[in-house]
């Protein structure tokens, strides 16, 4: 039987090996967020000991637990989708929140990081994939938005740029159009206001992703190996 420090050895080792392979495909130009939903804090110390500053949590709950066990210059990206009344969680240390896909939400954003004194970074989910069952505000939803943000109806958040998930096909052709369509918005709305963060790409589509103009990908199966369900 193998014994648990060589095991501990053995998995560090993979990661490694994993994290650098992702990092010699990602141009220096491009983020990384390491997405460590469902994988434990000793993980993300592992990856975070590479170098890794960004990591990508999916849920409230999850990020709760993680945030203070682990270093306090982690810049945590909430990505999953936000309900309204769990923001008053994580509005003190979140860094970014890549997920705002309603007005209603960002108007709760707003109002927590006003009583926690800071301004919040968020970016806005736009729905581009033509699956069902993704978030995300339509491009009109977006720009109506964006407009009301330049016109100073959020003073307590920054919009830092556009979010999105392509659908999970193998259509490649598919996948570049809709990343376009979050490119064209994206570049728009920078003429209004420069925007930083394009976050489009996931461990399965990333390289397609910074072809079409991406410069943050989230990557977590890529990095920690396929997620443990068992976690809740």
């Amino acid at each position: 039987m193998i014994n648990f420090a060589l095991h501990q050895k053995i998995i560090a080792m993979s990661l490694e090996s994993n994290y650098q392979n992702v990092l010699s495909q990602i141009p220096e130009n491009v983020k990384l967020v390491a997405v460590s939903k469902t994988h434990p804090s000793e993980k993300i110390k592992a990856i975070y000991d590479l170098g890794q500053r960004a990591f990508g949590e999916n849920k409230v709950q999850e990020l709760m637990e993680k945030q203070p066990v682990l270093p306090n210059d982690i810049e945590w990206h909430l990505i999953g989708h936000l309900q309204t009344n769990k923001v008053k969680y994580i509005a003190n240390f979140i860094s970014m929140i890549e997920s705002v896909d309603s007005e209603k939400l960002l108007k709760e954003i707003d109002k927590e990081a006003l009583k926690n004194n800071r301004k919040i970074n968020v970016l806005l989910e736009v729905k581009i994939a033509k699956e069902e069952t993704k978030f995300g505000l339509t491009v009109d939803e977006a720009k109506d938005i964006f407009n009301k943000y330049l016109a100073g109806n959020y003073p307590n958040i920054e919009i830092k740029g556009l979010m999105g998930m392509a659908s999970f096909v193998e259509d490649e052709t598919q996948i570049r159009q809709e990343f376009g369509v979050l490119k064209k918005l994206f570049d728009e709305l920078s003429q209004l206001k420069p925007l930083e963060t394009l976050s489009m790409g996931m461990s399965g589509d990333f390289p397609l992703a910074i072809e079409c103009g991406s410069n943050s990908v989230r990557i977590g199966s890529a990095i920690f190996g396929e997620r443990k369900y068992e976690m809740h």
